[in-house]
């Protein structure tokens, strides 16, 4: 049996079972499973990705690639008939990788598969120092006050836990942040870390560090899994290995983007949901699942609506975010904190937002913000999304994303499409980060969950705010 059958007979079976409660919405609900149907034989998201990392490769934030790649975007969503399109500019730090290398020296002479972590500072020529391995961020954060005099602190908490909510990223991402500065505290002139991520190649991960007092104080590197594990051992067998570090990065000052573009609502035109992904990539791979499938996503999921034959009541907002990937001297929220800015008071006008952020597999649980999960529209939802296998969580979802994390501070409620992360964190920001990782058929369950989700908030007057419970409401 085809899907697209499967998906009728599925849906017509739900809705037959629907409450009472949503009968005064079967039309609606019943748009959106025509529009969830019909996204799934889409192919603007596959077009999109293929494009974008096609015409111009990694888009480190700030960079030219980044520029170049946001206004290809602009014209490509004025192309499939997106309203308002407009790119709004920002300052902000660049940073450059250059030219990096590592090795040990002395008894055990070998080459070692480092990354430099994202803005850290560089090597100013070739550092050479005895390594001290620490298995946690607390470890190092123990050590006496210079201890690490003029050596290189190194940890290695272990290979990330491989969850399909990702949540066994957090733990080793809170050391690539945190853990220069530890180090330098210390006394140590470098810092070492085993890579975040959930593969066992011998490819490392980068990522941002975080800038203390304006500055990142030392150079820091992510290890390959393999290139840990070997280092880690020389250790274990008594050794007292000395590493050699080499890097040529650098910041420098530029601007960075977002890009904006509308399918206007047909009779609420200021109440707003955004849609968030990002544009900018790490420098290793071409971004095709970091993020340049949720810009696919979002925009196809948008398209599909304004093709469905029926404008939606409420406008929809694609934003294609700015330098989501990097730290910065101050904390302005990159391209998330400057839409906001930007904004205004319009804020109050937001309904919702969603970031697709998290690969291209498929989606499998729907969070909504807090006080929604019993709702009728969590019962609509849960009727046109459970067709595509997406279940609701009970769990409401807080914070959405980097990206929407500013609008979720100023008090606009946000949603998760929650996407299978098992095999994610083996890509993510390495080399491997291209478009044959992408599963075009697990792309368009993507656009055709976010399509049908949105047209019901669209052309509709939920309002998520009313429902938070009183507690919630006064954060």
């Amino acid at each position: 049996m085809r899907l697209s059958v499967r998906l009728l007979a599925a849906s017509a079976l739900a809705l037959s079972l629907a409450p009472p409660a949503l009968a005064q919405d079967a039309a609606t609900i019943q748009r959106a499973a025509t529009i969830r149907d019909a996204a799934m034989s889409q192919n603007i998201a596959l077009d999109y990705v293929t494009q974008l990392t096609t015409r111009f490769g990694a888009r480190p934030a700030g960079s030219k690639s980044e520029q170049d790649a946001s206004a290809w975007a602009a014209d490509y969503m004025r192309a499939q008939g997106f309203q308002n399109v407009r790119i709004e500019q920002f300052p902000l730090v660049g940073w450059e990788r250059g030219v990096e290398s590592a090795s040990i020296v002395g008894d055990h002479p070998q080459n070692l598969v480092v990354a430099a972590l994202g803005h850290s500072p560089g090597t100013n020529g070739v550092i050479e120092a005895e390594v001290v391995r620490f298995d946690s961020l607390e470890a190092l954060n123990a050590a006496p006050a210079g201890s690490l005099a003029g050596k290189i602190a190194y940890v290695d908490a272990g290979q990330m836990v491989r969850m399909q909510d990702g949540s066994g990223y957090g733990p080793l991402s809170r050391i690539r942040g945190a853990g220069p500065a530890a180090a330098a505290s210390k006394g140590a002139v470098a810092f070492l870390m085993r890579s975040a991520g959930s593969d066992e190649h011998r490819m490392p991960h980068t990522g941002t560090t975080r800038y203390v007092e304006g500055r990142v104080p030392l150079p820091g590197f992510a290890l390959s899994a393999p290139d840990a594990d070997q280092l880690s051992r020389l250790i274990g067998l008594g050794a007292a290995p000395r590493v050699r570090l080499s890097s040529t990065a650098h910041t420098y000052e530029t601007v960075s983007q977002n890009v904006i573009g509308e399918i206007r609502g047909r009779t609420h035109p200021d109440e707003i949901i955004v849609l968030g992904s990002h544009m900018d990539s790490w420098d290793l791979g071409t971004g095709a699942i970091d993020d340049g499938a949720g810009g696919g996503i979002t925009l196809a999921a948008a398209k599909a609506i304004a093709e469905s034959g029926r404008r939606p009541a409420r406008t929809i907002r694609v934003v294609l975010y700015g330098s989501e990937e990097v730290a910065q001297p101050t904390d302005t929220g990159n391209g998330g904190g400057a839409y906001l800015r930007n904004i205004g008071t319009a804020v109050e006008k937001h309904i919702i937002a969603g970031e697709s952020d998290f690969g291209a597999d498929r989606i499998y649980a729907l969070g909504l913000p807090p006080g929604a999960q019993t709702s009728d529209f969590a019962r609509a939802a849960a009727t046109v999304l459970y067709p595509l296998g997406v279940l609701p969580s009970p769990r409401p979802e807080l914070h959405g994303g980097v990206d929407i994390g500013p609008l979720a501070g100023a008090g606009v409620p946000v949603f998760g499409l929650n996407q299978d992360g098992t095999r994610y964190f083996d890509l993510h920001h390495t080399a491997d980060d291209t478009l044959d990782k992408i599963d075009p058929k697990q792309l368009d369950q993507n656009v055709a969950a976010w399509a049908a989700l949105v047209w019901l908030i669209a052309d509709s007057d939920v309002d998520f705010r009313a429902m938070r419970p009183a507690a919630a409401a006064a954060h």
